[in-house]
């Protein structure tokens, strides 16, 4: 019995144990399920892919003629190279057609791709019981797993990063392997010339996928940058960020300053105040949100909150005027900051 742990899939990738028999990939990363699959047949077909004799399925294609598993994993290729069978959305449903083939696949390799199955599953249990089956789990990305694969993509460019490049760019992606493959090879294009990237570069390609666009419209507002405040509104409304949740966003963060600005009042630096929040704001807004801290007074704040409040609540009466009441409200605000 082979069950591979999410840990041990990478290593087995660099070196199959198997070169026939039928392989599982499976999990609710369905970027990653299909990046698995194609990195194993990559594998598979060895040092001659020209030659080797690829066939794709649908699982609903099998369900209506399950013959046809069979017969493609024991037709003779034409050129005498490997013979992969690769079935996508695969499903229980084929287990009586896999279990015909599972002790003896003809020196076929049967790539399955498939969902997240739990032990019990029919599927999973098959081809993890099978002396000649390997079962591949394909789980979202961890912090660790999703740094490793920043930096070894860009590694393997040549692309030199900034320090704050990694660490922007994990707050940016989620745990879908298929998106995080998709940005990054947009950010090694980008690079593909100057061999190096910025933070700027990543906010510049990718902010949009990520909350980023929405903190530069708070630090704007809150430090008096009317600029910087128009264009990141430009931005995130072209994007169809919806108003009511800048000013939902927009009520936490002057709240979240009226409540710092308490232990400001009582004593302490703003530096020492944003120091002691957990979890803390990311280091790239810690100045800017110190200098709001120095800006704003608690009767200022309290002023703020009100207004924002209101805002939210004629926004919500009259809809249609929702982006207009929101970029007014947001450039007083940040006219109030200017002026302190």
């Amino acid at each position: 019995m082979t069950a591979l742990k999410a840990h041990e899939v990478a290593r087995f990738l660099a070196r199959p144990d198997l070169t026939e028999g039928i392989f599982l990939a499976y999990g609710p990363d369905t970027g990653l399920v299909r990046e698995t699959a194609q990195r194993l047949i990559r594998q598979l077909t060895g040092n001659d892919p020209e030659s080797a004799s690829l066939v794709t399925l649908e699982a609903a294609e099998i369900d209506s003629d399950p013959s046809i598993l069979a017969v493609e994993a024991k037709t003779v290729s034409l050129f005498g190279g490997k013979r992969i069978i690769r079935v996508r959305g695969a499903t229980k449903s084929i287990v009586m057609t896999l279990t015909e083939l599972r002790d003896d696949p003809g020196g076929a390799a049967i790539v399955l791709e498939a969902g997240n199955l739990t032990p019990k599953d029919a599927l999973r249990a098959l081809v993890e019981a099978s002396k000649l089956g390997r079962a591949l789990p394909c789980y979202p990305d961890s912090d660790e797993t999703l740094v490793t694969l920043i930096r070894e993509t860009f590694n393997q460019h040549g692309i030199r990063v900034d320090g704050d490049v990694v660490t922007t760019l994990r707050e940016i992606l989620g745990n879908d392997r298929e998106i995080t493959r998709r940005e990054l090879e947009k950010l090694t294009l980008y690079a593909a010339a100057s061999k190096t990237l910025t933070r700027e570069d990543v906010l510049l390609l990718c902010a949009d996928n990520g909350a980023l666009v929405i903190d530069a419209i708070l630090d704007a507002t809150g430090g008096g940058h009317a600029e910087k405040l128009e264009l990141a509104l430009n931005r995130a409304l072209s994007s169809a960020v919806d108003p009511q949740r800048l000013l939902a966003m927009c009520t936490i963060h002057f709240a979240n300053l009226r409540r710092w600005r308490v232990e400001v009042d009582n004593g302490k630096s703003p530096r020492m105040v944003l120091d002691g929040l957990r979890p803390k704001p990311h280091f790239s807004r810690a100045s800017a949100l110190e200098q709001q801290l120095r800006l704003w007074n608690d009767s200022a704040l309290a002023i703020a909150c009100e207004r924002i409040l209101q805002t939210t609540a004629d926004s919500r009466r009259r809809p249609a005027l929702a982006e207009t009441t929101l970029r007014r409200t947001l450039l007083a605000l940040c006219m109030m900051a200017a002026a302190h």
